[in-house]
């Protein structure tokens, strides 16, 4: 019964349209809980409230109260419709005229109605998009891929430390989950009873393993495993609530409050991190609107952080749409870790990776991991693309180090995830603050050692020269100037830069006997990143170069304004240079 408490009041009545106008959508906000009582041990299962305890919050607040009983009555009995009542906003979604609007604006008990957007039915977003059936059988690159997705996390470090996302609890909002409940790849998870919840928040039913198959990809990229036993994501060992909350080939309003009903009921069942894969942007949205603030996934998000939940989510897949670039919602709000994708072979950002900052240039994405992975899908396995992927790959990243530390507050493990990735303290506006590396969480990190200078030459220049202990390549010393030098990319548009192109989308070979030894995977490339950064802490121009002389950068003085600082970033090492 605690499964669905919450979702007592979503029919509402009269579903059907009442003749006249046609209703339109309205969020409706009550003025107080005042009478009514709440008992949260009753409400909420012994892991929920073993997380209030474990993040020292109160057994409740008043956003956990029900809704006034009253005050629903008197909206249904103005109102054409309602289709959802939220404990957390305190307030009701409801279908109604314009003078029926008017009169609920007229009601004691309502504080606020507001219009809500009605967008065209379109072709749901990339980020949403089912991939095709793939093989069971994987070649050699592909089994290749998938030992990186995780080792380039730090795979080894955490199972090292016995580090798997045993005793943590996922909540994963998606499209579906088909053949997630007897695909192989799960097998570890069914035996152990892992999956304890399951609920769609459209049909209303139980049954998630239906819609579409794209949950069941992002489930292996925390947990799944390949017929060899090797892992596609880092927690293998957690607890799982899967929430179908999104309907593919169309992007409705509704998507946001079937979002906002599962974080509540996520809350409810003792979810710890909440993964989704989902995003909101042209259909619904401008770009000045992605604050963190204007959308209800958005505010549904850092309510859920509010309650010691982290909420881990794709950045996007618009970083090469020219017409909207820029991370969607709820990727935009403040305290949701943003996850962007970088391209396996050259660990940089993948092109159609979104980009930050956000409308208000707060940073985005947070941290990145690979946006091409091996995942479990209907039929065996697929090679796939998307930030949709890099998002779960750092959920079991944040499972093992919550699992080290199990009374680690949110907003704690927020940070130092970012702090614990392999560019911080440089970011940038496609890499954020780079990798999360499972060292900084396993052994003592020592201080990097200093690998540049920035030395101040004639004509007002600033030159960013590498150390010859750090200008090391095989068999040779870097020259200290060469022909070869150059930015990955253009400089000319400050959100192009480091970007490149990604990899083809490809299905696996069907070769079940393929001899092919899987490859030592290479050391990630050793780049050389730089930005300037004004004063308010936003990014005027950032770059990324491959270092092949020691004198990598030279840089006009008189480019840096009043309070900007200049910040370069080379292996490991960070050292920032203020403005004169």
């Amino acid at each position: 019964m605690k499964a669905v408490a919450l979702l007592a009041l979503w029919g509402g009545s009269g579903i059907g349209a009442t003749a006249g106008p046609t209703p339109v959508r309205y969020w409706v906000t009550f003025r107080d809980k005042a009478g009514q009582r709440f008992s949260p041990s009753h409400y909420f299962t012994p892991e929920a409230q073993a997380r209030r305890r474990r993040q020292h919050l109160p057994a409740a607040d008043s956003t956990d109260y029900p809704v006034r009983p009253d005050y629903v009555a008197q909206v249904r009995a103005s109102a054409d419709s309602i289709f959802y009542v939220s404990r957390w906003l305190n307030g009701v979604a409801c279908r109604a005229s314009s003078a029926q609007a008017a009169a609920l604006r007229r009601l004691p008990g309502v504080l606020a109605v507001e219009e809500l957007s009605t967008p065209a039915l379109l072709p749901a977003s990339k980020a949403a998009s089912a991939v095709a059936e793939g093989s069971m059988y994987l070649s050699a690159a592909d089994r290749q891929l998938a030992r990186r997705q995780t080792t380039s996390l730090g795979s080894n470090d955490f199972q090292r430390n016995h580090l798997d996302g045993q005793g943590v609890r996922i909540a994963i909002f998606d499209v579906g989950f088909n053949s997630a409940d007897h695909h192989r790849a799960f097998a570890h998870i069914r035996r152990r009873k892992g999956i304890v919840q399951t609920y769609d928040f459209l049909r209303h039913t139980p049954n998630v393993y239906q819609g579409g198959s794209h949950g069941t990809e992002v489930l292996s990229c925390i947990a799944g495993r390949l017929p060899d036993s090797t892992y596609l994501g880092l927690a293998p060992q957690a607890e799982f609530l899967l929430a179908r909350t999104e309907q593919m080939y169309r992007e409705r309003y509704a998507e946001e409050f079937a979002w906002l009903a599962a974080a509540e009921w996520a809350d409810q069942n003792g979810a710890d991190i909440i993964n989704s894969s989902l995003g909101y942007t042209t259909r619904r949205y401008f770009p000045e609107q992605m604050n963190g603030r204007t959308s209800l996934i958005a505010r549904a998000a850092e309510l859920a952080v509010r309650k010691g939940i982290l909420v881990v989510n794709a950045a996007g897949n618009d970083g090469d749409d020219r017409h909207w670039r820029t991370v969607g919602t709820p990727a935009d709000g403040d305290s949701v870790l943003a996850v962007g994708g970088i391209d396996p072979d050259t660990f940089l950002h993948i092109d159609f990776s979104s980009y930050g900052p956000t409308a208000d240039k707060r940073l985005k994405p947070n941290v990145v991991a690979f946006g091409t992975v091996v995942a479990a899908a209907p039929g065996g396995y697929v090679h796939t693309q998307g930030t949709s992927f890099a998002s779960p790959l750092v959920a079991g990243f944040a499972a093992c180090v919550l699992q080290q530390n199990r009374n680690l507050p949110v907003m704690e493990l927020f940070r130092r995830l970012q702090s614990g990735a392999s560019l911080y303290p440089y970011f940038d506006y496609a890499h954020g603050y780079g990798i999360p590396r499972a060292a900084a969480f396993t052994q003592p990190v020592p201080a990097p050692a200093a690998t540049f200078d920035f030395v101040e030459q004639k004509d007002s220049m600033l030159a960013v020269i590498i150390r010859p202990e750090a200008a090391r390549v095989p068999a040779r010393l870097l020259p200290l100037y060469a022909d070869s030098a150059a930015s990955v990319t253009p400089p000319a548009d400050p959100g192009k830069l480091g970007r490149e192109e990604g990899l083809p989308t490809t299905p696996n070979e069907e070769d079940p006997a393929d001899p092919t030894p899987i490859a030592t995977a290479a050391a990630p490339p050793e780049y050389l990143y730089w930005h300037i950064v004004n004063k308010r802490g936003v990014l005027r121009r950032y770059e990324v170069v491959e270092v092949s002389q020691r004198v990598i950068l030279r840089l006009s003085l008189e480019r840096l304004q009043p309070g900007d600082v200049l910040r370069v970033h080379y292996r490991g090492y960070t050292q920032s240079y203020p403005a004169p």
